[in-house]
């Protein structure tokens, strides 16, 4: 009787604050290099929070073309460059019958915001005669994963989570499933974010959620250290390719990692406030383990969901404890928002790239701007600079607003 199907990962690829490409970003976190300075996308005055973590030198018409980009919002431009990317590098055949075993997942916590917030202004300026046949295709949270689907001619299933912090993670961890299932042969799954506009940045300073350290953009995400003040917003895209193993080796592809571990739960507690203890992280940790068919004891690095803000990273940290024990104290912890900021749906597939780029470099990258330890969080958060290590295993975690976790695991390709 044959085993079940195994997922690795054939392709990668990522536009983010740090990089425009996959290696670019992973070469940048590992060195511990922000990608957080002021706003240029809008004018900040009066705003609370003058900075954010942008994309920067993407230029949306030379990587789509001029047509597709100008009828694509942002988020769904970098999503589709970062598939682009990762189909290239998994050598990715979507000829015949083959394109209809290939599912698209894109996950988005906002969606097109760029877009509605231009058309909320055009129509209240100009009046509803003036707003253009592509506001609402360009608005809605599908539309990356429709996009990406038109540009790489993938034919199978084809869904966009939206889940808040935890949607990327959603849709790698949804996309191995159908490939074990049989209900694919290969996904391109992964995420894309644009929140970076004059609402998004208001509307999550109203909530009081964003560092202010207007005076030092850099240094302002800094999680699990005792003076951090809130997350810094970022944007990009991620996409990973997913393959069942033996098809992917029989065509020659090289397996760059396997997901092994997938667990999703919800609170049920409180829309933004994890619950307490964040027994909710804890059993999507335990699920995640428990498909992989490991134990704590084999996981050889966490890269923690960590956005900066205290009551978070509190509970991470005894969902944490709580799921490791004692091994907690052994095993390095790092949070890349300290470099990339916050992504939000997007945050999981950057750092699923992330992820299985520390284990092909055999490095843990840092938690930067770490300088207080705060004693409620009290973990190996690889402070400031990276660390050499063998990775087997490594768990990422993604907790979102609405009680939304979700938990991946990567295991080096074998």
């Amino acid at each position: 009787m044959a085993g079940p199907r195994r997922v690795v990962v054939t392709g990668m690829g990522a536009i983010g604050p740090v990089g425009l490409s996959a290696p670019d970003v992973w070469a940048a976190v590992r060195d511990g290099r922000s990608g957080v300075a002021p706003i240029t996308r809008f004018d900040t005055d009066g705003f609370e929070t003058t900075f954010a973590a942008e994309v920067k030198g993407f230029d949306a018409e030379g990587a789509l073309g001029r047509k597709e980009a100008r009828r694509m919002d942002r988020y769904a431009q970098y999503a589709v460059a970062a598939a682009r990317e990762a189909a290239a590098q998994a050598g990715l055949s979507l000829a015949g019958d083959e394109a209809e075993r290939v599912a698209v997942l894109v996950g988005t916590g906002v969606g097109g915001l760029e877009t509605l917030e231009q058309g909320a202004a055009t129509l209240a300026e100009r009046g509803p005669r003036r707003l253009g046949p592509f506001f609402i295709p360009m608005l809605l949270p599908n539309m990356a994963s429709g996009q990406v689907a038109i540009a790489l001619g993938a034919k199978g299933s084809n869904f966009a989570p939206t889940s808040a912090c935890a949607s990327s993670a959603h849709a790698i961890g949804e996309a191995a499933g159908m490939i074990r299932r049989g209900e694919a042969d290969a996904a391109v799954a992964g995420g894309g974010e644009a929140p970076i506009t004059k609402l998004g940045v208001a509307g999550f300073n109203a909530m009081g959620a964003l560092s202010t350290r207007n005076d030092d953009p850099a240094g302002a995400s800094r999680p699990f250290d005792a003076d951090r003040d809130g997350f810094v917003l970022a944007e990009g895209g991620a996409m990973l390719v997913l393959e069942e193993r033996e098809r992917a080796i029989a065509r020659g592809a090289t397996p760059l990692g396997e997901v092994v571990g997938y667990g999703s739960t919800d609170d049920a507690n409180h829309i933004v406030q994890p619950a307490p203890g964040g027994e909710g992280a804890v059993r999507a940790m335990r699920m995640a383990l428990t498909s992989a068919g490991i134990g704590p004891e084999d996981i050889d690095y966490v890269n923690a969901h960590g956005t900066s803000t205290p009551l978070n990273e509190k509970l991470e940290t005894q969902a944490l404890r709580t799921v490791f024990g004692d091994g907690l104290d052994r095993l390095p912890v790092s949070s890349t928002k300290s470099m990339t900021g916050h992504l939000l749906g997007a945050a999981a597939a950057i750092e699923a790239v992330i992820c299985l780029a520390a284990i092909a470099d055999s490095c843990v990258p840092p938690t930067t701007n770490f300088a207080t330890p705060d004693p409620e969080c009290r973990l190996d958060c690889v402070p400031n600079t990276a660390r050499s290590a063998q990775l087997r295993h490594v768990m990422s975690s993604s907790l979102g607003f609405g009680g939304h976790n979700a938990v991946l695991i990567f295991a080096a390709p074998s």
